[in-house]
């Protein structure tokens, strides 16, 4: 940023700049940390659950954890450790639940946050999937 503040003689624009890189830098770095475990359940239904988060520059790595072709009918993908975070993710959801109806195989989401489901409702003109509702625990009180 040194360079930037003797070229441009201005360290506020310097540190604006130095602020957009980080910001740019940690977007890349989060975006690489997006995973899923893949499992087939005793009933035939394929499970991905995803790690990380999931944003405009993790999108394309979301999408490559997905075998559309070689997946059974049911498919559940599994939030609990993952949160759709803007409307990029969105349509990246929007587009494994197309390519998997373009081949009559069903997917469900599964522990989605309330801000998650609140993101899609909001686009329910973007996107069309079918939400799992998580079951609800009571805890009884003597």
């Amino acid at each position: 940023m040194a360079v930037v503040t003797i070229l441009l003689h201005n360290l506020a624009l310097a540190v604006l700049i130095g602020v957009i890189i980080s910001a740019l830098d940690f977007a890349w770095e989060s975006a690489k940390r997006i995973r899923a475990k893949k499992y087939i359940d005793d009933k035939g239904v394929k499970h991905y659950e995803i790690y990380g988060p999931l944003f405009f520059e993790s999108t394309a790595a979301f999408a490559e954890k997905f075998d559309v072709f070689g997946d059974p009918i049911e498919i559940i993908i599994d939030f609990k450790e993952s949160k759709i975070t803007d409307m990029s993710a969105i349509d990246a959801v929007n587009k494994i639940a197309e390519r998997y109806a373009k081949l009559n195989k069903t997917v469900h989401l599964r522990h989605l946050s309330a801000d998650c489901k609140e993101l899609l409702k909001n686009a329910d003109e973007v996107i069309e999937v079918n939400i799992m509702e998580d079951p609800t625990y009571k805890v009884a009180i003597d």
